[in-house]
């Protein structure tokens, strides 16, 4: 036995070796070792004193790392005696380890061991441990009561289901320890057990209470902790503010002025400061409306923020550094502070916020230290999201007090300013952009000329020009095309000169990135620019083919096709072919490119774009440049379950993202690749949508991808392109045949619906609902099995059952103590996200009537409780809109035998037809037309009922305004449909000539083919009415028809337009009425009149 103990310490010892042959070989032998068979060793070399310190910590990861992975494989085969022999020896372990971090890794196997004997009920098969952690914890032996501590903070459940009876000796052993004035370790040990149990039983409001005498000794050992260099302690606190802000109120006021201490005290070390910042910070994103209360503090805390904003480093090489990748370096206290600024404007809001911020921005701006200028530009940047409601009203103010700083004399205060014009341009655009262009587009272009020695600030004076352009208006941006074409010409003539000498590119990048993003805006009108910039483009994507150049090169190639996207296909047909030849180059030269080369990412949303600006001609290239897409998006992201001490290792690797899963556990995931793979799937969807049956050949190979994507919960983005793409790859499949068709939709039917009930975020359950719908409309009629359609139904109860929850949360929220008008904001965002949840259920609703007609009703019948739920007089109006909506898709689609239904909705909806919110207005109004439509005469009293309210609604003064024109024009299309369909309860001469009063109408497309239809069906009979007397209304007529062809309400092309423009004709027929008619048209009608009748 001694030999084989020291052939496996030797085996520990070679995977430590820092040869890697050694090394791999001894991980090959040790994976081979059964689990039962390396435990004995394991603990052995653990206990053995003679053994190297390294050696036996490697042995206490090994074994705490069996316990976790491979517990139940070896447990069940130990014999009850062995089972004991083991716990004893666990405990044996603790009390004989003197070494206090090799001790504190043999506590974390024992607590690891601890936590697999707990079973599903909450019984722990080990009563001694608990035994042992009392008398540890009350022994002289200040290791023991560590070691007790820190088994207790890594496993605060051990007492299983026993805790209550436990609570009152748990809160004495902890409050014993946390005030051992004798020993500070123990102290502090009891402050992170005491945290991990108050953490692990955050919505215990019992236990809680019962701990509350507990929070004074953790605050004053987390100040203590300032004098050492353990920062673990401060993490508990913000762990606290992360998660129980309320059990912290009784001592906000020491933690508040213990947060400005510290943060003001420079003689602390950057660490602690920017932890106890974070504090706060948690504190206010958890729970604001507890910080509002504290005013005082936030007018003390602001200026300590824009102080530490100021202590900027100063470097020398920053003016000209080409590679700022890792530039803004989170370890900084400037960036951490304005990053902390940013959070708490967000969290608190502007009228918390703002006035302490602009009480101290004016004087930093006048400061002659030019890093105060600095922080008070950057700190109007960090403030725009959280105090945008605020800010708005002083805009004009805040543009003249920056802009003067484009100008300044130090080019980092020059920077700050063009990052700041830069986020105000995103977070106020457009309204920004239309307001102060003539003050912001000719500065910051001087900024470009005047800063060719200065390349950071030109290349961000160039950012802030994208900022500004992506959400510009397209009649304001041109004003400015001429001068901006000519600065970025200049610029990129003298920095692709500048490249070739020198090997500089910072410039460059980011000017082709703005010729994208102006390009883009401009659409059609950067046509006359194009040959300026063309071959320039073309010859960068030729040539700059180093590996320091890729990024440049990867620009470029995005802005060639956002160019060629914006003029148009016949314009860029003429370069179209080099540029597939050069992109195709790319593509074989560049085969084994690795994921995260930034021009993978740029190439694959190029080759979408193209495949979009061409059409179908783009399939010729399509096997040619699918496998680089493919195989980006079936990357797969490296994944790891890590424990503290491997934490240590990777914890600063930016490649990496950890969730921490509490227990000394954290999920890790290496990020490279992510963004790569989400614009791959994107691109994807683009190619079916575009290609249709052109992409059926890859459908097949794309769906299982697509649907395996479903569950990508590492990326949003992934997710959603995922669902996004579905419904357009069964239409590529289409082309198949049904059996084909049928196979795909069955292999994506299961998951889809899995996927919806297993999402977690709002949003991507929104577009998987959507892609359900779609699918729906896809498929048709028996797209479902009945085991399908029961749990599509029970979804879609769920996620109605699941809203009316979190309603209910919302309305307790309102009466909670620290409920304000900032949290009512809060509750109002969240309630529209709920809200658009909602309306793709409704869309779901809507497939399923509109495909299944009448034979859907007995699956509406399952969810009919909840939609009546739903319509009540005292639900939300959102929730009253999207519920009639659904009532009216049963209107339409059941048509009569919607009759049996009508004691659940007739009087809401007739209620409804004048509801003080138009949405709800509107819903109201086009049931009641699909009503007179589709319902037949058993609804012609109910018609007629309707129609005193939906002439208030039409007649009302404010009618057309912006916010009442769409319930409007429905309420106008429900009387036409009630006089052409269902007038039998109504005298129809009574309402035409008011209803030809009420025209034209051009916002509700839909709507108006209704109500033009009738138009001409009423003047192809020649009613007289209509035509009045002598046919005086004529010129009433034709103008009418003029305005729905200039506001586009009707196509040309379409039945009703052909209808419309065939009225004209007759008109024309009689040139004398025809010119009496057009005399009295605006020109601009005029215009319209001759191009429908010259088209």
């Amino acid at each position: 036995m001694a030999v084989e103990q020291a052939q496996f310490e030797t085996l520990l010892t070679n995977l430590l070796s820092a040869d890697n042959k050694t090394r791999l070989e001894a991980e090959e032998t040790y994976d081979g070792v059964p689990a039962m068979t390396k435990i004995p060793f394991l603990i052995q070399t653990m206990m053995n004193q003679n053994s190297q310190f390294e050696v036996r910590s490697m042995a206490a990861v090994l074994l705490r790392r069996v316990y976790s992975s491979n517990f139940d494989e070896f447990w069940s085969q130990l014999t009850s005696d062995a089972q004991s022999n083991l716990k004893n020896q666990m405990l044996l372990t603790i009390q004989q380890e003197h070494n206090s971090p090799l001790r504190k890794k043999v506590c974390e196997c024992s607590a690891e061991f601890a936590r697999n004997l707990l079973d599903d009920n909450g019984n722990n098969t080990w009563p001694d441990i608990l035994k042992f952690l009392f008398d540890c914890a009350s022994s002289p032996n200040v290791m023991l009561k560590e070691s007790a501590l820190i088994v207790f903070s890594i496993v605060p459940g051990i007492f299983g289901n026993q805790q209550s009876q436990y609570i009152s000796v748990i809160k004495d052993m902890l409050h014993q320890c946390i005030t051992d004035q004798a020993n500070q370790n123990v102290r502090f040990t009891a402050t992170r057990a005491a945290v991990s149990f108050i953490l692990a039983n955050d919505e215990d409001t019992s236990t809680l209470t019962h701990l509350k005498d507990l929070l004074p000794y953790i605050i004053q050992c987390v100040a203590e902790g300032l004098q050492t260099d353990d920062d673990s302690l401060l993490k508990c606190l913000i762990d606290l503010a992360e998660s129980t802000p309320k059990f912290l109120r009784p001592q906000l006021e020491n933690i508040f002025n213990f947060v400005l201490r510290v943060v003001g005290d420079k003689a602390i070390s950057d660490q602690f400061r920017q932890l106890a910042l974070e504090v706060v910070v948690s504190l206010a994103e958890k729970s604001p409306a507890i910080v509002r209360k504290y005013g005082k503090f936030i007018s003390l805390l602001v200026p300590q923020i824009l102080a530490m904003m100021v202590e900027l480093n100063d470097d020398a090489d920053w003016m000209t550094a080409d590679d700022v990748e890792d530039d803004d370096d989170n370890e900084c206290n400037s960036v951490a502070a304005e990053g902390a600024l940013d959070r708490l404007a967000c969290a608190l809001g502007g009228k918390t916020m703002l006035p302490h911020i602009t009480t101290n921005i004016p004087q930093m701006l006048q400061s002659s230290d030019y890093r105060c200028r600095h922080a008070a530009l950057m700190a109007i940047s960090a403030c725009g999201e959280g105090c945008h409601l605020q800010m708005e009203s002083i805009l004009g103010n805040i543009i003249d007090a920056v802009l003067p700083f484009l100008q300044d004399t130090h080019p980092r205060v020059r920077y700050a300013a063009c990052n700041a014009i830069g986020q105000l341009s995103s977070d106020f655009g457009p309204n920004l952009q239309k307001k102060f262009h003539e003050k912001i587009v000719p500065t910051l272009l001087t900024v470009i000329d005047n800063s060719y020695d200065m390349p950071r600030v030109q290349a961000h004076a160039g950012a802030a020009l994208v900022n500004f352009s992506e959400i510009c208006p397209k009649n304001i941006l041109t004003l400015y095309l001429d001068a901006i074409m000519m600065k970025l010409e200049q610029v990129l003539t003298a920095k692709f000169k500048e490249l070739v000498e020198k090997g500089t590119k910072l410039v460059l990048e980011q000017v082709v990135t703005t010729l994208a993003s102006v390009a883009d805006t401009a659409e059609e009108k950067f046509e006359q620019y194009y040959n300026r910039f063309m071959p320039c483009l073309k010859y960068i994507v030729q040539n700059a083919t180093n590996k320091e150049l890729r990024l440049l090169r990867g620009k470029t190639i995005e802005c060639i096709s956002l160019i060629g996207l914006a003029v148009g296909q016949e314009k860029f047909m003429q370069d179209c072919s080099d540029v597939m030849q050069l992109l195709l180059k790319t593509q074989t030269d560049w085969q084994d490119l690795p994921e995260d080369d930034p021009q993978l990412s740029y190439m694959i949303s190029a080759w979408a774009r193209i495949c979009k600006l061409m059409g179908k001609e783009f399939e010729q290239y399509l096997p040619l440049v699918i496998g680089p897409v493919l195989k980006a998006a079936s990357i797969k992201p490296e994944v790891a379950l890590l424990d503290s001490d491997d934490m240590e290792v990777l914890e600063n690797d930016g490649d990496w993202h950890f969730i921490t899963l509490g227990d000394q556990q954290n999920f890790g995931i290496r990020t490279a690749g992510l963004e790569e793979k989400a614009t791959a799937c994107q691109m994807l969807v683009c190619y079916a949508r575009e290609l249709k049956e052109g992409f059926a050949e890859y459908t097949e190979q794309v769906v299982k991808i697509m649907v395996a994507h479903l569950k990508f919960y590492f990326h949003d983005g992934v997710r959603m392109a995922a669902s996004e793409s579905l419904p357009y790859l069964l239409e590529c499949a289409r082309i198949r045949g049904p059996e084909y068709l049928t196979n795909m939709w069955q292999y994506i039917c299961p998951e889809l619906l899995k996927a919806v009930d297993a999402e977690p975020e709002f949003d991507v359950k929104a577009e998987h609902l959507y892609a359900v719908a779609q699918c729906i409309e896809q498929m048709g009629v028996g797209c479902f099995t009945d085991e399908q359609m029961a749990e599509l139904v029970q979804l879609l109860n769920k996620t109605i059952n699941d809203h009316f929850e979190r309603q209910n949360s919302r309305q307790e929220q309102r009466k909670d103590e620290d409920y304000d008008e900032v949290v009512e904001e809060n509750l109002e965002c969240e309630n529209d996200q709920d809200v658009y949840l909602l309306s793709k259920v409704s869309d779901v609703v809507h497939a399923l009537f509109g495909n299944y007609k009448e034979a859907a009703l007995p699956v509406f019948d399952q969810m009919l409780p909840n939609f009546v739920k739903l319509l009540g007089h005292d639900r939300i109006w959102q929730e009253r809109q999207w519920s009639l909506c659904v009532f009216d898709d049963l209107l339409e689609f059941a048509g009569p035998l919607s009759v049996s239904y009508q004691q659940y909705f007739l009087q809401p909806m007739l209620r409804s037809i004048t509801d003080k919110q138009p949405e709800v207005r509107q819903a109201a109004a086009y049931g009641i037309g699909v009503m007179a439509q589709f319902g037949a005469v058993g609804y012609a009293p109910t018609c007629a009922e309707a129609l005193p309210s939906l002439l208030q609604v039409i007649q009302s003064p404010e009618s057309r305004s912006v916010e009442n024109i769409n319930a409007t024009e429905n309420a106008i299309a429900a009387v036409t449909k009630i006089c052409k369909y269902n007038a039998t309860g109504i005298n129809v001469a009574e309402i035409i000539p008011l209803w030809l009063s009420w025209l034209p109408v051009w916002e509700d497309e839909d709507e108006a083919v209704h109500i033009y239809n009738y138009l001409c069906d009423l003047v192809e009979i020649n009613h007289p009415l209509v035509l009045g007397a002598n046919n005086q209304n004529l010129p009433r007529i034709v103008d009418i028809i003029a305005v729905a062809f200039q506001q586009e309400a009707v196509s040309i092309k379409s039945e009703v337009g052909q209808r419309l423009i065939n009225i004209i004709r007759q008109v024309q027929s009689n040139a004398q009425i025809f010119q009496a008619c057009v005399s009295q048209l605006t020109p601009d009608k005029q215009g319209t009149l001759h191009m429908i009748l010259t088209s």
